[in-house]
């Protein structure tokens, strides 16, 4: 029951992952090792980040709340992955579908590996079923089309052809993804929401912003002629 239990969680969240990549097109065009590199880079970025709050920020028992100023400075190092990505980015040749469906794949990929392998490896194989590992897979997915929104987000930020109407726009959905994490905690935390609340909370955020990007990729798309 417990293999079963492992399989179910295993699949839930690497299958979309898969079906992504091999639906999206880009198996045609040769982004595996591409992925690897973006998945490469993510580490790099990682690594690079715990150092900077290890360095700046090395009391982390505070809870959420008790000091507001400090979680938001430890949320702002979280802008070193809008660089990762723009380096992933920089580093993909293509056009622009493939680009930041590359870059957001292999550092979806990457981040849910890193995160969530270990975590199911020791606790999904547990003695009780518990449903938080249901919602950690969830919450995998969730991060996917963040990730892929947040590429596309990037891509178009370093475009000279996007709209200078549009340049406020994407800048402030970029700084929202990179705080949205300590915005959320902190909202559900108000509201003492639950686990499953949260995540479809969670969700719908994310879907909004996937929506407004693609709203404007879509437009920068039929200008330029890209699909």
């Amino acid at each position: 029951m417990t293999l079963y239990h492992f399989g179910n969680c295993v699949a839930l969240i690497y299958v979309p992952y898969y079906l992504t990549y091999k639906y999206s097109g880009l198996s045609e065009y040769g982004a595996f090792w591409k992925c690897i590199q973006a998945g490469c880079i993510y580490m790099f970025t990682q690594l690079a980040k715990m150092l900077i709050l290890a360095t700046f920020f090395p009391d982390n028992v505070s809870d959420l709340g008790s000091d507001v100023l400090g979680e938001f400075l430890k949320s702002t190092v979280d802008l070193a992955d809008l660089v990762g990505l723009y380096v992933v980015l920089a580093g993909i040749p293509g056009k622009g579908h493939s680009k930041v469906l590359t870059a957001g794949i292999g550092w979806a990929t990457a981040e849910v590996i890193l995160s969530r392998a270990l975590l199911l490896w020791v606790g999904a194989r547990g003695a009780e079923f518990d449903w938080k590992y249901i919602q950690k897979c969830l919450e995998s997915n969730i991060s996917l089309v963040q990730h892929i929104a947040t590429a596309t987000l990037i891509w178009l930020w370093s475009r000279h052809d996007l709209k200078s109407n549009f340049k406020p726009v994407v800048t402030a959905l970029l700084v929202f993804s990179s705080y949205k994490p300590l915005l959320l905690d902190l909202v559900l935390k108000f509201l003492l929401a639950g686990p499953w609340v949260g995540l479809f909370v969670k969700a719908v955020v994310t879907l909004i912003v996937g929506a407004f990007t693609l709203t404007i990729y879509a437009g920068l798309a039929q200008v330029i002629g890209i699909f």
